[in-house]
């Protein structure tokens, strides 16, 4: 898939799903549980024991066209490499890591490199990072976006952490061009309840369509 697929891909529909799950089993659960919600973006975190594998399960459990799998959590570029040679077609990470930027230019693979100072921003932008995580989101709010893009307008923005059904919009107004969300979405497959997960994903993704129309 190529990089301008998967990016369109994810930001089309806004919404990447950030797992962190307790196994393969729950994972291809919590996955399917969020493609039939219309969320394909699944990012699987390296926290999670053999997240490798996880990562190999679901592309062979669901097709190209169900799933757009990604890696999380990604701390250095020899994490970013197995896990693109495991079936990553995305890398996030929490920070900015030049090296890992450089190995995903490398393969075509697009990197989601977590900041939050302008400064940070622009390195990031110069080195060829495709979309900026703005983490941790709930430190500043959706407002830090709308500054951020004052003085960077050209800037591709995306909060994880503090986005929630209740303000999932307000962040898309703001300039997002999506949102990742955890434990907002995921949370009711703790208790088994992945239909609950599929219920939520439905929410996130209607609000920030109806978000984009306004």
């Amino acid at each position: 898939m190529k990089k301008f697929d998967v990016l369109k891909r994810i930001t089309d529909v806004g919404v990447v799903a950030v797992v962190r799950a307790e196994n393969e089993e729950q994972a291809e659960k919590i996955a399917d549980a969020c493609i039939k919600g219309g969320i394909p973006a699944i990012e699987i975190t390296f926290t999670v024991p053999g997240a490798e594998k996880v990562i190999a399960s679901l592309k062979q459990s669901f097709t190209k066209d169900e799933l757009i799998v990604g890696a999380g959590t990604v701390l250095d570029s020899e994490t970013a490499r197995i896990a693109i040679l495991n079936g990553a077609k995305y890398i996030v990470s929490p920070g900015f890591d030049l090296a890992t930027a450089k190995l995903c230019n490398r393969y075509q693979v697009p990197y989601m490199a977590g900041c939050m100072t302008i400064t940070e921003m622009i390195q990031a932008m110069e080195a060829g990072v495709d979309i900026i995580k703005v983490f941790p989101g709930s430190a500043f709010g959706p407002s830090y976006v709308k500054a951020v893009k004052g003085p960077i307008p050209q800037i591709n923005l995306m909060p994880t952490g503090g986005v929630s059904l209740d303000n999932v919009d307000v962040w898309i107004k703001n300039g997002c061009v999506a949102v990742g969300v955890g434990s907002a979405l995921t949370a009711p497959a703790k208790k088994d309840d992945y239909e609950g997960v599929t219920v939520l994903a439905k929410k996130f993704v209607e609000k920030v369509k109806q978000a984009r129309l306004k």
